[in-house]
C-alpha cells in the first residue's frame, strides 16, 4: 500500500488484508472483539488462522464500506463515523491485534492510499460486531 508513491504498509506470504470501517455506534469493546476474531479466524490454507501461522495482517481504514447507494447515483457516507471518532477505533483494532502477538502493517488514516492485493481464493468476508 502506498501514499504519494511511498510504501507505507506491506505484508508478504499468507495473511489477511483487513478493511476496517467504523460506524457511529462502534466502540473499543467491538474493536477488541474484531481483533480476536481476525487473529483466530480459520480461513487460511488447511483451515489455519493467522495465529496458527503467525501470519501478518494489513489493516486499512476504509470509511467507504459504509457507502449507501440506495438513493440516487452518488453514494452517501452518513453511516460512517467521522475521522475523530473512527481513527482511534481503527488504531484500537491494530493495538489489540499486536497485543495478541500479530504482526500488523497499516496504511495512513485519511490518506489517498493505493492498495494492491493478490487474492488467493477468492474469499471476502464481512465481519460485523
Amino acid at each position: 500500500m502506498s501514499v504519494d508513491g511511498r510504501v507505507v504498509g506491506a505484508v508478504e506470504g499468507p495473511g489477511l488484508m483487513v478493511l476496517v470501517g467504523v460506524t457511529h455506534d462502534d466502540d473499543p469493546a467491538k474493536a477488541r472483539k474484531l481483533a480476536a476474531k481476525l487473529w483466530g479466524l480459520r480461513i487460511l490454507e488447511d483451515e489455519k488462522s493467522c495465529s496458527d501461522l503467525n501470519a501478518p495482517l494489513l489493516v486499512v481504514s476504509q470509511f467507504t464500506l459504509y457507502g449507501d447507494t440506495r438513493k440516487g447515483r452518488r453514494p452517501t457516507w452518513t453511516a460512517a463515523a467521522p475521522g475523530p471518532v473512527a481513527e482511534p477505533l481503527v488504531d484500537a483494532v491494530v493495538h489489540e491485534l499486536r497485543n495478541l502477538g500479530a504482526k500488523v502493517e497499516t496504511g495512513r488514516f485519511g490518506a489517498d492510499m493505493k492498495v494492491a492485493l493478490v487474492n488467493d481464493g477468492p474469499i471476502t468476508l464481512i465481519l460485523e460486531f
